[in-house]
C-alpha cells in the first residue's frame, strides 16, 4: 500500500496540523518507507517464534505491606498550612 500525497494532506487535516509543500513531499516519502519496511517484516517466518508481551523478563521489585507504628494525628497535622477537624484543609478545586 503506497502512501499518497492525499492520504498526508488527510491525515495532517485530521490532526490539525499546517504543513508546506516541502513537509508533505517529506512526509508522503519518509511514510512511504515506513510502509515498505513493515511489508519486509510481514514476510518474515515468524511460526517458530513464542509470542511474548515484554521483551524482558518483568518480576514485581514491590515491597510486602507491613504494617508499622500509627501516625499521632496532633504531630502529622502540626506542619500543615491549613487543617480541620483533624483534616488536611486545602482549596476547593472543582
Amino acid at each position: 500500500m503506497a502512501i499518497t500525497r492525499e492520504d498526508v494532506e488527510n491525515a495532517a487535516s485530521i490532526a490539525c496540523l499546517e504543513l508546506s509543500e516541502e513537509d508533505i513531499g517529506r512526509y508522503t516519502e519518509q511514510l512511504g518507507s515506513f510502509l515498505d519496511y513493515a511489508a519486509v517484516l510481514g514476510h518474515l517466518d515468524t511460526d517458530e517464534v513464542q509470542p511474548t508481551l515484554y521483551v524482558v523478563s518483568v518480576q514485581n521489585v514491590l515491597r510486602e505491606d507491613l504494617q508499622g507504628e500509627e501516625f499521632d494525628l496532633k504531630k502529622t497535622l502540626q506542619n500543615a498550612p491549613d487543617a480541620e477537624d483533624g483534616f488536611f484543609k486545602v482549596p476547593k478545586i472543582v
